[in-house]
């Protein structure tokens, strides 16, 4: 079994699905097959990597990751293979610091993913698969509305982030001007998940678009209401909050160790379809852990009830995340999305689970 190592590069900040419940961990870690090199690979030559590099965020949103270095989902499917993680406080952060070469693979949001795949001109990176869909709100103070927002700031984790883009995306839909440089009708200011908490208590901030566990802290904390649940939003309520992205240098060069952390995701999974409750309690003692802020239980187990658990990146809302990042200022044009993905690896696992596969989209190799 490997070793894990843990560091902080900054403080951070269920609905499961259920038809993972007859998921078996000792099927999902079994059967790393020669055939994963080939198809991810095109047959180039490939070699074992001694350590893989992750990075993550301390956020109910990262529940497959937390749980999956916590329990040791990740360092039994790695065997021999040292894993070494990261936190992270938003997916600008982690990008950048993938595309520096400095970590191998990172749970991020959709839009920072774009953003990687887009700066590198298709290059850099691949989404292998999905991990949350659901999980962030815009709360504000009460007595707010949709019409008296005009001269008020509000709070996002990072610059160009999943949430960010989500809100000035929203307020651009409802007549509100803002701006990446800071003015506008509105006023968005991206900040550390715990400062925002801080600084809504204080009344300096009127709200923030926030993932979980996060907003419903400033919900229950600190007396913010609900204006925007971003589940009512999409389709179905379906969205992608958290997709694992890989490094396409280490997806090529070590596809088995790919595809032995996509075992510890889904085995990951599993134990938390298998044990909701118990699974959501051990996240939530690993971010308290992670971040020196206690989660209470009556907080943690609102949030948990906003999240979906799933290794599906839900490929159909990730265009619509690129149009808006365009709309909003923080991209110049509609990316090229076509050869994001790379699911492969990932239904090659689940399919020796005997679970369903998932779709790219058209946007890439299933």
């Amino acid at each position: 079994m490997s070793s894990t190592h843990i560091s902080r590069v900054s403080r951070p900040r269920v609905r499961v699905a259920l038809s993972l419940v007859a998921l078996l961990a000792t099927s999902v870690v079994s059967a790393c097959s020669s055939s994963s090199q080939a198809a991810s690979t095109g047959g180039a030559s490939t070699s074992a990597a001694s350590t893989l590099r992750l990075g993550y965020f301390a956020n109910l949103t990262h529940a497959t990751a937390v749980l999956g270095v916590k329990d040791g989902h990740f360092a039994k499917a790695l065997g021999t293979t040292t894993l070494q993680t990261q936190v992270f406080n938003a997916g600008p952060a982690a990008v950048e610091a993938l595309l520096a070469g400095a970590i191998d693979a990172a749970y991020v949001g959709p839009s920072p993913a774009i953003n990687a795949y887009t700066k590198s001109g298709g290059a850099a990176i691949r989404i292998v698969a999905g991990g949350t869909s659901g999980g962030a709100s815009f709360v504000v103070k009460p007595g707010l509305t949709e019409t008296t927002l005009a001269g008020k700031t509000f709070a996002s984790p990072q610059l160009g982030g999943t949430q960010d883009v989500a809100l000035r995306s929203w307020l651009a839909a409802h007549g509100y001007k803002t701006s990446v440089s800071g003015g506008g009708d509105v006023m968005v200011a991206p900040q550390d998940n715990s400062q925002t908490l801080s600084l809504f208590k204080a009344g300096s901030i009127d709200g923030a678009w926030l993932p979980e566990p996060w907003a419903t802290r400033l919900r229950l904390e600190a007396g913010a209401t609900t204006l925007v649940d971003e589940t009512t939003l999409w389709p179905q309520g379906r969205f992608v909050t958290t997709n694992l992205i890989v490094s396409t240098t280490f997806l090529q060069a070590h596809p088995d160790q790919v595809k032995a952390l996509l075992q510890g995701a889904v085995a990951a999974d599993a134990a938390i379809a298998a044990d909701p409750s118990g699974s959501r309690d051990k996240v939530g003692a690993a971010i308290t852990a992670l971040t020196s802020a206690k989660i209470s239980p009556a907080l943690l187990q609102e949030a948990w009830t906003h999240l979906t658990i799933t290794p599906d990146p839900i490929a159909s809302s990730l265009q619509t995340s690129a149009q808006a990042a365009v709309t909003v200022g923080i991209s110049k044009s509609v990316p090229d999305l076509k050869g994001i993905y790379d699911l492969t690896l990932l239904n090659q696992v689940l399919t020796a689970a005997g679970r369903p596969t998932v779709s790219a989209g058209g946007l890439g190799k299933e």
